[in-house]
């Protein structure tokens, strides 16, 4: 089983600071917790149609394996790709490390053949982050999300394409305007509004390979507590996209339901039992 105390042991020996290679431009200085049931945000713009669903396949790894530990990485026992338990961003403005909290590992079709495996950090020493111990990890895993800067790293386990993956973003994205429209937690004017910043995370992938082996590091900046200035998804080396919207419900995908990869969502899940306050 997946240990959450041993997140919390000093590495200093043997710990590893690995950096994601991006220059970001610019991160809001404020921050404003917001709760756990905060509404999408609403805006305007030409209609956008969602016209596919992603198909959340079960993983053929049993979700009780451990993960290895070894050092000042964590080992995903499905394809035995090491991963940090910090992230250091560099940036023209000090940000914060980033901790591992589930690493776990995507299948597809019913073969349960491996595509990439993934990490999922969060600024979890955040002084602005107040998570209640007593919320369930699937509450903690939403107030995580909403309420500070977090990464997902994506190491594909054979080569792929800039292209594939976009497309499975969009069809994630494009499943999350669904849900919440079946939810009634989409409004209309935000629903017109995705448009703009759904075709520019479309725009900014090129059509070139993937090497096995090569991170993929998606961040998600901080909240700004200004309706002016919306979070940034930020695909290293790529581009990035404005929209709250759009960069939360990117990573809330990971962890709907079974989750896109169960084991990351059982991993995190049992880090998050005793995290709070």
């Amino acid at each position: 089983m997946f240990r959450p105390l041993a997140f919390f042991k000093n590495v200093s020996r043997c710990s590893h600071s690995f950096t994601i290679r991006a220059h970001l431009s610019t991160y809001a200085a404020a921050r404003q917790t917001r709760s756990l049931s905060k509404p999408l945000l609403c805006g305007a713009a030409s209609a956008f149609t969602a016209a596919f669903v992603l198909q959340q396949t079960t993983t053929s790894v049993h979700l009780d394996a451990p993960e290895s530990i070894k050092g000042g990485v964590v080992v995903d026992p499905a394809t035995s790709i090491e991963f940090p338990k910090e992230l250091r961003i560099p940036s023209r403005f000090p940000l914060p490390p980033h901790s591992l909290v589930g690493v776990g590992v995507r299948t597809v079709s019913f073969l349960g053949i491996k595509v990439y495996s993934v990490g999922f950090y969060a600024d979890l020493a955040n002084p602005k982050l107040h998570v209640p111990i007593t919320a369930t990890p699937e509450e903690k895993i939403h107030h995580i999300i909403r309420n500070t800067s977090c990464v997902i790293r994506i190491v594909p386990t054979r080569n792929t394409s800039y292209s594939h993956l976009r497309d499975g973003f969009v069809r994630a994205l494009s499943t999350r305007v669904q849900l919440a429209k079946s939810r009634q937690t989409l409004s209309p004017e935000t629903e017109l509004f995705l448009q703009s910043p759904l075709r520019k995370l479309k725009s900014i992938f090129p059509s070139t390979v993937v090497a096995k082996g090569y991170p993929l590091d998606v961040h998600i900046t901080a909240p700004t507590g200004d309706v002016t200035r919306p979070r940034s998804l930020v695909f290293m080396d790529l581009g990035s996209v404005e929209s709250d919207w759009v960069a939360e419900e990117f990573v809330l995908a990971y962890f709907e339901g079974n989750g896109i990869s169960p084991p990351l969502k059982q991993t995190t899940s049992e880090r998050l039992q005793t995290f709070g306050s």
